[in-house]
């Protein structure tokens, strides 16, 4: 009598599938694409917190009056995009807000103490454009939000 040890092809054919299924299964319920997009949408949502805040504290400590790019450096009721781009290139990429050739640089909160860095998009910020926008309207309202928002319908907040 021979004794035989271990599996047949069939055995260990059904048991991948078995495997391979629950794994598909198991992939598609947790989302995990969908679960990034959130993840990302809430650093938005934070990141633009964070500026707003910070805005309004140092126009605290100053008397009321707004930092030099957001006081003279923009004209109320535009939009645009936060970064050191300087006069070119700030108007393309945001697809929340149509924004103005001009970036509004914020980098006076680092150099006052207010912020390490400023914050930039988790999936296409940069330096030079963040891709999150800030609106002075004609009341002194900042609005600041996310130019790409991927879950949500808007990121924007003002005060």
């Amino acid at each position: 009598m021979k004794n035989k040890n271990g599996f047949t092809l069939i055995e260990l054919l059904i048991v991948i599938t078995i495997i391979a299924i629950v794994a598909i299964v198991i992939f598609v319920a947790l989302d995990p694409i969908t679960k990034f997009q959130k993840a990302r949408d809430a650093q938005r949502y934070s990141d633009v917190t964070d500026i707003l805040d910070t805005i309004k504290l140092d126009q605290i400590d100053n008397g009321g009056s707004y930092l030099a790019s957001v006081a003279t450096g923009i004209t109320a009721g535009k939009y645009y995009i936060i970064g050191t781009n300087g006069t070119t290139g700030c108007d393309t990429g945001c697809t929340a807000q149509t924004t103005e050739a001009d970036c509004v640089d914020l980098t006076e909160l680092i150099t006052d103490g207010y912020l390490k860095i400023i914050p930039t998009d988790p999936k296409v910020g940069s330096t030079e454009k963040t891709a999150y926008y800030l609106m002075k309207s004609s009341t002194g309202t900042i609005t600041i939000g996310a130019c790409n928002p991927e879950n949500a319908t808007a990121i924007a907040i003002a005060q």
